[in-house]
């Protein structure tokens, strides 16, 4: 049975298809053809002559399309080809047999099609092993149909499930299948759905190092097919299979790293989680007045007995001050004033949450603790029960303040304030929050040279370097020697792995280069990381880091995984998979556009009519121009060569500051 990081992954949200490299479905693992949280076919399997083909290339032309090339004799005269295309409603495989001998030959080329209709938590935890094939049906129109439980698809065939065709020489015979599937309305009312439009972008990058290029191009091919909508406002899918669906955090992150070429994503981010934001006190779902949630599903992810997440669920401690920044990058990219003034009420709500009810035992930092016995123990970006660990190894008591929540925490109302004096109401009170957070913080979170990962229960602070440091810088939250300590630390070879940040240090009891969260690297979180250290001027560590994502990028044919491990640059030449990491996957594919902007230092303020950029001193390569990036709808082009940095194409009515 093939890892998932072994699968080839085709996608066009919400459909995607996961199968080995011979293009086959049998129904092992995760393979299969998914949709809305459903896997629609576990089976799909060509034979010719009653014997698989064997495979012999995939070629993946785009995230969408993909041709799979077998021969189907030993004599390799008869080759078979898979032309596999996944639309946003839909699957197509185009199967052809090409006949390259000198005589005339006669084949029986089958397909064999089944399903289980299994719900993605079942493919997941491996219970869908168990389950029973759905009988297949013929409609009136002599389609194959499999249905359960509301969901429905549909197989049509042409010419049918067999057929045997004589081919002379040079001939071929193509057999066509076309998938689709409907599903039942959702007692939640969210459903996963595709955009209205299909986005081409017309950023591109010329880098003297073309793994860059190859790298940014890509991965907006990839966040292309992950796009969704809720109605007219597109949003990322997390990733394939598990999470291609609407996340607070995750959703948020993707879509303030692409503001800069996709920023109507952002906006309708923005609107899509604005719609579920919190109005009531709910320990069940752990929805809370002025919540963003943290995912939102047609049904229940029932992952077992003591973890079962509702359809709607408010699980996270971050979501919400995430949601305020990104309005905030938004605004000052150029989101029409309209648009961010519609949001101001759900802007003051999220802000009145942080001092409301994120805040449970009143101490003046904002933290966490499951209290419906089902949801997740952890509510931070690292959400596994082993996150947060002293550094023995043991596990921290909840409830738990993470270091990075009090950072996004003092940006966002820092941010908000800005916000509300700019459309005529008072920032004052957040600013002095925002200040009392900083005083409290800088008491309660230093150890060892370093912020702690969070304070536990007893409000003690949980020692141990991890990645979550980085992601405090750049917020505000730390003073400049500050900045400098952390840049210090994540400078050193026990959290730098060569390929990223690793989110913990070899130096801890329990550090696994490919544990979940406890010594893997994740690309956003590196991406999130770089960014900080470029804006608080580590350009040398960030550099580090930036590399390390290009070398990891090519060791992955240029499509950056959820998450993989990195011993170090010595003990290994490419970085380790993680079997069961998403690919591709929001965040990493956005990481792109985030660390190179951060790396030029492009800071648009549209409503203040300025655009500064503030390159980095060095860069890696010694050419990087970034074309048809968008600022107010206009394009945006800047180019740095050896050094000097200059802008090639901006908004007129943007005065231009060049910091040096």
């Amino acid at each position: 049975m093939s890892q998932l990081h072994e699968l080839v992954t085709a996608l066009a949200a919400p459909w995607v298809v996961l199968s080995p490299r011979s293009g086959q479905l049998t129904g092992s693992g995760a393979e299969g053809v998914y949709a809305r949280d459903r896997r629609l076919l576990s089976k799909l399997v060509v034979t010719v002559d009653g014997v698989e083909p064997i495979p012999l290339q995939v070629d993946e032309q785009s995230a969408s399309t993909h041709v799979y090339v077998a021969k189907a004799d030993r004599e390799e005269t008869v080759l078979v080809y898979r032309r596999r295309e996944v639309t946003r409603d839909g699957m197509t495989e185009r199967i052809t047999l090409v006949n390259n001998s000198r005589d005339a030959v006669t084949c029986q080329l089958e397909v064999a099609l089944g399903t289980d209709l299994a719900g993605i938590v079942a493919v997941r935890n491996s219970t869908a092993a168990t389950l029973p094939t759905v009988e297949a049906r013929y409609d009136d129109s002599g389609r194959l149909y499999w249905e359960n439980e509301g969901t429905r698809v549909t197989a049509e065939l042409d010419p049918g499930t067999t057929a045997t065709p004589q081919l002379e020489p040079g001939e071929e015979f193509t057999m066509i299948i076309k998938v689709i599937a409907s599903s039942p309305r959702t007692l939640s009312g969210f459903t996963i759905d595709p955009p209205v439009n299909t986005i081409l972008y017309t950023a591109s990058v010329h880098c003297s190092d073309h793994r860059v290029e190859r790298w940014f191009d890509r991965s907006l091919d990839d966040v292309r097919a992950l796009q969704l909508a809720v109605g007219n406002d597109r949003y990322l899918g997390a990733g394939p299979p598990w999470y291609l669906t609407l996340f607070g955090r995750d959703s948020l992150i993707s879509a303030g790293m692409l503001i800069p070429v996709d920023p109507e994503l952002a906006a309708g981010t923005l609107r899509a989680l604005a719609k579920w934001q919190g109005a009531k006190v709910d320990i069940d779902t752990a929805e809370q007045p002025g919540k963003i949630p943290h995912e939102l599903r047609a049904e229940a992810a029932e992952h077992g007995a003591e973890f079962v997440l509702p359809p709607v669920y408010y699980g996270t401690h971050d979501a919400t001050q995430l949601w305020i920044t990104t309005l905030h990058k938004a605004w000052r990219w150029g989101m029409p004033a309209d648009q961010v003034h519609d949001l101001l009420p759900n802007l003051q709500r999220a802000l009145a949450w942080m001092r409301d009810y994120a805040d449970p035992d009143g101490d003046g930092f904002l933290e966490y603790v499951d209290e419906s016995g089902h949801g997740l123990a952890n509510q931070g970006w690292k959400d596994s029960d082993d996150s947060v660990q002293w550094p023995n190894g043991e596990i921290a008591t909840a409830p738990i303040a993470l270091c990075e929540v009090q950072g996004y925490a003092y940006a966002a109302a820092v941010r908000g304030a800005e916000l509300l004096d700019a459309f005529g109401e008072s920032g004052d009170e957040w600013r002095t929050w925002a200040t009392a957070l900083q005083e409290r913080f800088r008491e309660a979170f230093w150890v060892d040279g370093y912020p702690a990962i969070a304070l536990d229960g007893a409000k003690n602070a949980v020692a141990g370097r991890t990645s979550n440091m980085g992601h405090l810088l750049g917020t505000g939250l730390l003073d400049a020697d500050e900045e400098q300590r952390v840049a210090d630390v994540l400078g050193e070879d026990d959290l730098d792995s060569g390929f990223g940040l690793r989110t913990l240090s070899t130096a801890m009891s329990r550090f696994n280069p490919i544990g979940y969260h406890t010594g893997s690297v994740w690309p956003h979180d590196t991406a999130m990381t770089v960014q900080g250290l470029y804006t608080a001027g580590h350009a040398d560590v960030a550099s580090s880091y930036l590399a390390g994502l290009v070398r990891a990028a090519e060791s992955f044919d240029y499509r950056l995984p959820e998450l993989y491990g990195g011993r170090g640059r010595t003990a290994e030449t490419r970085p380790t998979p993680y079997p069961t990491s998403c690919r591709p996957q929001a965040w990493a594919a956005a990481s792109v556009v985030a660390v190179l902007v951060a790396a030029l230092g492009i800071e648009p303020d549209v409503p203040g009519g300025v655009l500064t950029l503030n390159p980095a001193p060095s860069l890696p390569w010694s050419e990087l121009t970034l074309s048809g990036l968008r600022v107010a709808g206009a394009p945006l082009t800047v180019e740095w060569r050896n050094g000097e940095a200059a802008v090639l194409e901006a908004p007129e009515d943007l005065q231009h500051r060049l910091l040096v």
